[in-house]
């Protein structure tokens, strides 16, 4: 067999084998753990907290975020109805163009939500998603933690 035959059989095995390890790789036991990504669009996501220079405040319940696949984010900040243009790379997320609501609310209400807009929008954002929980993390080291589901 010439090495261009070689190299596509090669080829081939791997489009092959690479997925099924995967699969098999959340088995417990003897195999190697692989870690899958989880998907963060498509998805109502509720916000439950925001870390900020250390300190963690519980969003209000209204709280929500969803960005869905054409560069669409839309939700609320804890007073105030918003949408955005969101951009998704992998794990990282740029989300600009904020425009909100013009609502007024109890302080607090406010002074989270001009805490969560900022983390939101002045840069690129982390994402790790695990199971139901999403984290956001802004280059500041600031959090924006969420779970699966609008609030009720």
């Amino acid at each position: 067999m010439n090495r261009y035959k070689q190299r596509m059989t090669l080829t081939a095995a791997a489009a092959v084998l690479v997925p099924l390890t995967v699969a098999c790789g959340s088995e417990k036991g003897d195999s190697v753990a692989v870690s899958v990504q989880q998907p963060v669009t498509g998805i109502d996501w509720r916000v439950d907290s925001l870390t900020v220079g250390g300190t963690t405040r519980h969003a209000p319940a209204a709280a929500r975020l969803r960005i869905d696949e054409d560069g669409k984010a839309a939700g609320n900040l804890g007073c105030n109805h918003f949408s955005a243009r969101a951009t998704v790379h992998g794990d990282r997320i740029t989300i600009g163009d904020l425009r909100t609501t013009r609502m007024a609310c109890d302080r607090e209400r406010m002074d989270f939500e001009r805490a969560l807009a900022r983390a939101l929008t002045t840069g690129t954002l982390v994402a790790k998603a695990d199971a139901a929980k999403l984290t956001l993390t802004d280059g500041d080291g600031d959090r924006v933690h969420l779970s699966r589901g609008a609030p009720e």
